[in-house]
């Protein structure tokens, strides 16, 4: 799986938070976004840990959005809660094949990685929000 469940809600967490440009508390998100408490509470502290978000402690506390949507992109969220884009791990074995280096499939799956990174880069919060209407378009074009 390319994008893990935590790294999805993760996404729509951030999303409700920018659409709604205040603090916003767990307890509302986990009723808007569905998505149980115990888990988005664990999303939200490694947001704040990652610099996404900053909370408030205490009574009418929450998370509020550090960055702009158009400075959060989709790779810096797979990484903080799955680690590296990793498609390349021999298919035909449990561990790391120690014919990596000149197999054929493996250094295809490394292109195919390298690519899937490539677009992931690009894609941001802001364009995700937008249903990717501007998706690869700057202000010059």
């Amino acid at each position: 799986m390319l994008i893990a469940r935590s790294t999805d809600y993760a996404i729509r967490a951030l999303k409700y938070l920018a659409e709604s440009g205040e603090e916003v508390a767990v307890s509302e998100l986990t009723q808007k976004l569905k998505i149980p408490w115990p888990f988005m509470r664990k999303i939200m502290q490694l947001l704040g840990r990652g610099g996404f978000v900053a909370s408030k402690k205490g009574p009418g506390g929450g998370f509020i959005l550090l960055k702009k949507p158009e400075e959060i992109y989709l790779t810096e969220l797979i990484k903080l809660f799955q680690g590296p884009v990793c498609l390349n791990e021999c298919v035909f074995k449990k561990k790391v094949c120690a014919n990596k280096r000149t197999c054929y499939l493996s250094k295809k799956l490394g292109e195919i990685e390298e690519y899937a990174y490539l677009v992931l880069s690009r894609i941001n919060l802001k364009e995700i929000m937008e249903g990717g209407r501007n998706y690869g378009k700057t202000e010059n074009n």
